[in-house]
């Protein structure tokens, strides 16, 4: 889970929000690049919980550096319909997700040439309750699911 601290228009972009989102961690907030201008008002949403995928090795996008990835579901039908995924009332920055039968540790930092987030996006989504799910498992932090605001069978990236 990650709290929106910051947000700013790409200097070398028009479609991409540049963001500063604290995770819990000792090291400060993070600088995330998201493809979400035009889809979601993130400027509107500072102060704000989100959640994050905080273990894809960081990757330049238009020159700035991004350290992490916000999800967010979207219509299959038209990607324009875009809505953050959130935790549930009451987590803080730093809860973690998780899923329930897929215990363990997560990679520290995944490994960008097995493509590990591209073979298992695909089994993200949002169920008919707008809850954010893997493999129609719901993901979730101790204080409940992490759901979205109205979409129902949306992909989630």
């Amino acid at each position: 889970v990650g709290k929106l601290q910051k947000v700013w228009r790409h200097p070398n972009a028009d479609s991409l929000y540049c963001e500063e989102i604290d995770l819990g961690e000792e090291k400060g907030v993070r600088n995330v690049v998201s493809g979400l201008v035009g889809k979601v008002d993130l400027e509107a949403k500072v102060g704000t919980h989100l959640v994050v995928v905080s273990n894809m090795k960081p990757s330049k996008m238009r020159g700035v550096e991004s350290q992490a990835m916000v999800l967010a579901a979207f219509d299959k039908n038209d990607a324009a319909k875009t809505e953050l995924v959130v935790p549930p009332e009451g987590s803080k920055a730093g809860d973690r997700i998780f899923v329930q039968g897929f215990e363990g540790e997560p990679d520290e930092q995944l490994n960008p040439r097995k493509k590990v987030f591209e073979q298992i996006q695909p089994n993200f989504g949002t169920n008919d309750e707008c809850v954010a799910t893997y493999s129609g498992t719901p993901l979730q932090t101790s204080n409940g699911n992490c759901t979205v605001a109205s979409l129902k069978g949306a992909g989630v990236k």
